[in-house]
């Protein structure tokens, strides 16, 4: 099976979306999905992301996510992986909780952003779960109103300022807007090359990026990663501490793409205690 380009630039806009495994659910309750907002905060926070919607729905999720670096693969790899941690831990499970990668669809702000945050929110209404955006708790529609508390990773600026310079009649027009919404077709009709929702000058600005994307692909890693810094330079203040040590660990491991099986052999722990050092890192 063909393995799913991913575009990745500074700036770049996203709509992100990834199931539970086997279609089951990923959250059991109010407190995992708490986890997954608190998972969600943390990642923002690291990597610098921009979220402008979010929906958590029952085996799946919605995101509406900007990137000023280009790194939606390196956090996203910790949303789910961390996420996975706490949920396997707090209910007695193993193994996998998402089902293979995450699905990352390149947005064009101008045209579509608005309109994806919209889709987003609106998501548990055409699932019938709810008659109004405003009774469901789990997205960021309530928050971006007014009627909760703006949860830590969510950022409302962007959004409201397409409707009005002041906050209460930016929250009026963006309610009537989501609204409006409601039985409308949903905006994957636009979608180009299942990759790219955007009119024709934003496909073809892209070209460069995909090209780029489709050679990182079918090169090979082993090739790809020639250019990387050397393992023993990353280690080299290790000698220095454990926490250095571990420091070191995680970066070569989560930020240059070596094996726990090749930090083993140069730091002389064994991998199961490398990942393990790791994870307390994250």
């Amino acid at each position: 099976m063909a393995r799913t380009l991913r575009l990745e630039y500074p700036g770049a806009v996203y709509h992100v979306t990834s199931r539970g495994n086997a279609r089951r659910k990923i959250y059991s309750d109010d407190e995992d999905r708490a986890m997954f907002l608190a998972t969600l905060a943390w990642v923002v926070e690291r990597f610098g992301w921009v979220c402008h919607a979010y929906c958590l729905m029952g085996n799946h999720y919605h995101l509406l996510i900007e990137t000023p670096e280009a790194n939606l693969s390196r956090g996203m790899r910790q949303l789910n992986g961390v996420y996975t941690q706490g949920f396997n831990r707090r209910h007695r499970k193993v193994g996998h909780l998402f089902q293979g990668r995450y699905k990352a669809i390149l947005v064009e702000r101008d045209s579509y952003l608005l309109e994806l945050a919209r889709y987003i929110v609106l998501n548990p209404v055409r699932a019938k779960m709810v008659e109004s955006p405003e009774t469901y708790p789990w997205s960021s529609y309530r928050p971006t109103l007014g009627l909760d508390a703006i949860p830590p990773g969510l950022s409302i600026d962007w959004v409201l300022g397409q409707f009005a310079k002041t906050g209460l009649a930016a929250r009026k027009r963006y309610a009537a807007f989501v609204h409006d919404g409601v039985g409308k077709v949903s905006p994957w009709g636009e979608l180009k090359g299942q990759i790219l929702l955007g009119g024709d000058a934003f496909v073809k600005d892209m070209a460069p990026h995909l090209d780029k994307s489709k050679a990182m692909i079918e090169i090979p890693k082993r090739q790809r990663l020639l250019r990387r810094t050397v393992l023993k330079t990353i280690l080299a203040g290790a000698a220095e501490s454990k926490a250095a040590r571990n420091r070191a660990m995680a970066t070569a491991y989560l930020e240059h793409g070596y094996t726990l099986a090749e930090i083993s052999k140069e730091v002389g722990l064994h991998y199961a205690t490398i990942s393990r050092l790791i994870k307390a890192l994250e």
